[in-house]
């Protein structure tokens, strides 16, 4: 029976249910409790590439994991072909947790996921995640909107469907200002950098990659928006990376001064 069932379904019916769960952007601690309680009732776990091992291990003893995660290079199952496992293992009558990395609707395909188990007749219900940005913003402790200097906060997509930059309009990114996160662009940087300098951004704005963001191996790359392309070659990363562009990063970056000056 679905624990915790969304408001329509019927009680003491043997009828499965699934839940898009976020897991947060890496660390633990940062999982929601409604996300550890669901966990806690799953029949089945379908799960994300570098989900930590710790939020995996909530799950009830004797649930079935299911790696779907989708690396670099590698995707361990198709998304039409994960869409159909929710399906069929709620169908069959199981909790079925949709566990996903930072939150399932920023970047994270829960609205395909979301559509595939209405259209089948699913009960659904999404559990929100910390999604990079706002980690990431956390640890550096940056506010991402700031009064006097960010009024605004954008997310975009660094990767598309082809692995190379998608046709975002930069012009008028950049003429709203405010603070861009960019997702998954650890590989599209230089393209991504060079579109926002043609659309008018001046190549010194602040800009930060953080790689790994929460995890005890986060890194951080400082530079300008002309030169972050080079200092992340350099910095040779191998985790998940967001990039984060704008004036707001002055604060971040004389705070990472600082703490070098100390540690000097």
């Amino acid at each position: 029976m679905c624990v915790n069932p969304p408001p329509d379904a019927v009680p003491g019916t043997p009828e499965g249910c699934a839940f898009l769960v976020g897991a947060g952007p890496g660390d633990p601690e940062l999982l929601t409790l409604r996300a550890a309680r669901v966990l806690a009732g799953a029949d089945v776990v379908l799960y994300d590439a570098l989900i930590d091992p710790a939020i995996l291990a909530l799950a009830r003893p004797g649930a079935r994991r299911i790696d779907v995660g989708k690396r670099c290079g590698r995707h361990a199952m198709s998304q039409a072909a994960i869409n159909q496992l929710i399906v069929g293992c709620a169908r069959d009558g199981a909790v079925v947790v949709r566990l996903k990395g930072g939150d399932p609707f920023v970047f994270g395909r829960g609205g395909e996921e979301l559509d595939c188990l209405r259209a089948a007749g699913i009960k659904v219900q999404v559990v929100p995640g910390v999604t990079a940005a706002c980690a990431a913003a956390a640890s550096l402790q940056l506010p991402l909107t700031h009064r006097g200097v960010a009024r605004s906060l954008h997310f975009v997509t660094g990767h598309g469907a082809n692995g190379t930059l998608p046709a975002h309009e930069w012009a008028a990114l950049t003429r709203a200002g405010g603070t861009l996160a960019a997702y998954m662009a650890g590989r599209t940087i230089a393209p991504l950098a060079a579109a926002l300098i043609a659309a008018g951004l001046p190549g010194p704005t602040p800009a930060v990659a953080v790689e790994n963001a929460s995890r005890p191996n986060e890194r951080h790359v400082f530079a300008t928006l002309a030169g972050l392309a080079e200092a992340i070659a350099a910095a040779a990363p191998e985790g998940p990376m967001l990039v984060l562009i704008g004036a707001v990063l002055d604060r971040a970056l004389v705070a990472e001064a600082g703490a070098l000056a100390r540690a000097a």
